[in-house]
């Protein structure tokens, strides 16, 4: 496969934003690329974006959602993974791992806008484990009822 121009290469730094609501159910998206691939809100860093800076314009462009800097949750949370092959195009030649930050919202129960997903649910932690492709996702989503069930 081709890779892409150098300066539409994605850096290997991303976010995952877990968007839930007052009652822990977990907004999901499912992927355009890939059917049947459901996940949080996630993206790349662009520029000199901090994480936080990403975190809020990747639910902005995925969800249509505008969340002020005080509703985001930095869960001061990163894991390192190995990117799928299939993806590794996107990305300067040689990288295979990127670093992913964690972040959380609480948000009012509504659909969202999608410009980047092809349909959306509002799950169950339990089920939306079962519904992500990601370990790291899934990780998160573990993590985020563990720590909701406690509050």
């Amino acid at each position: 496969m081709d890779t892409l121009p150098e300066k539409s290469l994605k850096k290997p730094i991303s976010v995952l934003v877990l968007l839930h609501d007052a009652h822990g159910q977990i907004l999901l998206l499912e992927r355009t690329d890939r059917a049947g691939f459901w996940q949080s809100v996630t993206g790349s860093l662009e520029n000199d974006e901090t994480p936080f800076q990403a975190a809020l314009r990747e639910v902005a462009e995925e969800t249509g959602i505008i969340l002020p800097n005080t509703q985001l949750h930095d869960w001061q949370h990163s894991t390192v993974y190995e990117i799928f092959p299939h993806w590794r195009h996107r990305y300067p030649r040689g990288v295979t791992h990127n670093t992913e930050h964690w972040f959380s919202a609480q948000i009012a129960h509504q659909p969202p806008t999608l410009s980047e997903h092809t349909a959306y649910q509002w799950l169950d932690p339990n089920i939306a484990i079962e519904r992500v492709f990601s370990p790291s996702n899934r990780d998160m989503i573990v993590q985020f009822s563990k720590r909701f069930q406690a509050a």
